[in-house]
């Protein structure tokens, strides 16, 4: 009778450090997504959707013409590509949006940033299962010590019911916005998942200005209504849309997903504890006060669990 020798488990390969190159455009991206909070409360007024599909549309003939310019190719999609891409434009552009600038009328900008920092959460459980893998422990610890210092940074804030529920919403689009992307960004990469993206949110925002937004008094409605609204906005607002469709969209889009690509969707959530600083110190700049003691152990806690969760060690699945 022959006997086997005890077998070892396997070696479990650590999780490679990531490098500068690899993080910096998303911490810029995020950068963007959180100074969006402040200029948002400029639309509270607007017609919402009209002026969303025209920050959008502007967005899309950016990023076309960008990678014209740079010899960028840009696919068309197929198959089951078409629900993934019109997944990110329904959650992470249209819902996303109209979130953030209905709930800054019911609660502080805080309350908003706050709820799109517990982001990682959700992208360190969910994203490694789309990519074919398992949540890694580090990331997993790492989450809630980032959410914890952007809560520090910006507080809990003034709201209401209304307030928590548009804050909810922000959060589920926001994470949609990572991980819907994660099944085509293989094919399509940054350049191909923001323009697509970008181009379709911009005809869902179009239609719901045509024939759901309220229309201008005295502007009949359709598309009558579409160009009412929009002659509506004032100089303030369309500096707005112009900062959110070149900074906010084209730019920070083609950022963040290069950086989901090159370090994976639960790396780059941790990311998203950015955002908060960046609308502390938009509002800051806007007249807002200096930051207090807890802003600053904030961000010393954001820095300490991205340091957690973004440096190489076990990838032990959680």
């Amino acid at each position: 009778m022959s006997t086997s020798a005890p077998s070892t488990p396997p070696s479990v390969a650590p999780m490679p450090s990531v490098s500068a190159r690899d993080l910096a455009p998303g911490v810029i991206g995020m950068a963007l997504v959180g100074s969006s909070v402040t200029v948002s409360r400029s639309l509270v007024g607007a017609p919402l959707f009209a002026s969303q599909a025209v920050r959008y549309a502007a967005a899309a003939l950016i990023l076309v013409a960008l990678a014209r310019v740079a010899g960028v190719p840009l696919l068309r999609p197929r198959g089951r590509e078409w629900l993934w891409l019109a997944g990110i434009a329904g959650t992470g552009l249209v819902l996303f949006n109209v979130a953030v600038v209905r709930g800054v009328a019911h609660a502080e900008p805080a309350v908003i940033a706050v709820a799109v920092a517990s982001v990682p959460i959700l992208l360190g459980l969910v994203g490694p299962l789309l990519e074919g893998g398992r949540p890694s422990r580090r990331v997993l610890l790492a989450a809630p010590v980032v959410v914890a210092g952007a809560v520090l940074v910006e507080g809990t804030g003034r709201t209401d019911a209304a307030g928590v529920g548009w804050a909810a919403l922000a959060l589920a689009c926001e994470a949609g916005f990572t991980l819907l992307a994660v099944p085509v960004l293989g094919r399509h990469g940054a350049w191909g998942v923001s323009v697509h993206a970008v181009w379709l949110g911009a005809v869902m925002l179009a239609g719901l200005a045509v024939f759901a937004e309220r229309p201008v008094s005295g502007a009949g409605s359709g598309p009558a209504a579409f160009v009412a609204g929009l002659g509506s906005l004032t100089a303030g607002q369309w500096a707005a849309v112009g900062y959110l469709a070149v900074l906010v969209t084209a730019v920070a889009f083609l950022l963040w997903y290069r950086t989901v690509a090159a370090v994976g969707s639960g790396r780059a959530g941790l990311l998203t504890g950015v955002a908060p600083l960046a609308a502390a110190g938009a509002g800051m700049l806007g007249g807002g006060a200096a930051p207090g003691p807890a802003v600053w152990l904030g961000l010393a806690v954001v820095i300490a669990g991205l340091a957690l969760g973004l440096r190489g060690g076990d990838a032990r699945a959680a």
